[in-house]
């Protein structure tokens, strides 16, 4: 048995799930596939809408650089302030259930 080619090893068995021109977004809460352009130098991530520098390896292989920093940074602004946002209505709903509640208290008789 030592001899049998018919199965493959590991690393040969990856091989063909290899995606070339192809690169993962790096937000933990995606990390997406993006095909970039041949040649571009910036691509966007249609999934998080995160934006990454790009070094080409070879013509057909890329790579992140790192981060585009101004459109990360307006993306988690504005992530931040629907948050905040979000938040206020919150306490604002909480706020308007309490009243309600202590309303109902004084009714009753309660203290």
């Amino acid at each position: 048995m030592a001899g049998d080619k018919t199965t493959l090893s590991a690393s040969e068995s990856l091989r063909s799930t290899r995606t070339y021109g192809k690169v993962r977004c790096h937000n933990p809460s995606c990390m997406g596939r993006i095909q970039p352009e041949p040649g571009s130098d910036r691509v966007k991530c249609p999934t998080c809408g995160m934006e990454y520098r790009l070094f080409w390896v070879n013509p057909q292989l890329p790579r992140i650089r790192g981060p585009e920093w101004e459109a990360n940074r307006k993306l988690a602004e504005q992530k931040m302030a629907e948050w905040e946002a979000n938040r206020k209505l919150a306490e604002q709903k909480m706020a308007e259930i309490d009243t309600q509640i202590s309303e109902k208290s004084k009714k009753k008789g309660g203290k």
